[in-house]
Parts: structure tokens; C-alpha cells; sequence
């Protein structure tokens, strides 16, 4: 295997940044996406002479990057349970803080749902390329897409819409 570690590396550095935000959105936890990442580019890293189109190197990584945490998910087992109170978040005003509360609803929800927002809405991918990605049927990804946006509709109430109720 001949690496060519010099572009590998201009590679990490220029799209670092952007394929953290990727992975922090798909597992809402900062430490586990920078596991998440550095999983995914030692894989891109060890495939590196086989990828031809260096323009599909995002699409690679973020592709793994959804390998590897559905492979995460099966081996911790986890079941999450939405909770039937939802914790009080002070409203921003800033427009700024906009961005923030969105990052913040996310991380509020399910593992599946919020991998299959960020697929749909980040990635724009279609649903039967979420299904083949997550191993589920297209219905399974509207409803979990469609019951995820539910749950950030209620959660993040427009600047404006709080004072009228």
C-alpha cells in the first residue's frame, strides 16, 4: 500500500472542521464524534489508493462515518426512550443563538431519528438512500424522519411566536 501521506494530510486539514460537524451531528456528543472522525479517516486513510474521484473523498468519509455509528449502535444495544417531560431551555432572542438551539434540539433526539435528519436535511440524500444506509425500509425512515421533525418543531418555538402564547 503506497499512501501519499502529503495529501492525505492537506486533505485532514482543509476538510477537518467541516467532517467534525458532520460527526458531532450525528452522534450529539463532541468526544464520541472525534472518535467517530478519526475512525472514519483511518478507514479513508487505509482506502486512500483506491479512491479514484478525489471530489467523492466528503462523501466517503460522512459514509463511513454512518457505517461505523450504526455498527457502534448494534454493539452497545442501546434503547432510548423519549421522556414524557421535556426539560426547560431558556428561549435566545439573539438570531445568532439560532444555529446553537438547533445544534442543542438535535442532540435532544434519538440516535436513529437524528442520523436520519441529518442525512435527509444535512446530507440531502434521498429516503431510499437513508434506508439502504441505515438497514431499514423507506417506510421506517419517513416515520422516524417525519416523528424526529415533530419532536424539533415542538422543541424550537420561532423568536416572536412565545410572546403570543
Amino acid at each position: 500500500m503506497i499512501v501519499n501521506h502529503e495529501e492525505f494530510h492537506t486533505y485532514v486539514a482543509s476538510r477537518g472542521a467541516a467532517l467534525l460537524r458532520v460527526a458531532h451531528q450525528l452522534t450529539g456528543n463532541l468526544c464520541d464524534a472525534e472518535d467517530l472522525l478519526q475512525a472514519a479517516l483511518a478507514k479513508t486513510y487505509l482506502a486512500w489508493d483506491r479512491i479514484q474521484d478525489r471530489s467523492s473523498l466528503d462523501s466517503y468519509v460522512r459514509r463511513a462515518m454512518v457505517n461505523i455509528n450504526i455498527s457502534w449502535w448494534r454493539r452497545r444495544k442501546l434503547e432510548e426512550y423519549p421522556s414524557e417531560d421535556l426539560p426547560d431551555i431558556p428561549t435566545q432572542h439573539d438570531p445568532r443563538h439560532q444555529y446553537d438551539e438547533l445544534e442543542q434540539a438535535l442532540d435532544r433526539l434519538p440516535a436513529r431519528q437524528r442520523t436520519a435528519i441529518v442525512l435527509r436535511y444535512y446530507e440531502d440524500m434521498t429516503e431510499m438512500e437513508i434506508a439502504r444506509t441505515l438497514g431499514i425500509s423507506v417506510g421506517t425512515v419517513k416515520s422516524t424522519v417525519s416523528r424526529g421533525m415533530a419532536k424539533l418543531r415542538g422543541d424550537l418555538v420561532p423568536v416572536g411566536r412565545e410572546a403570543m402564547n
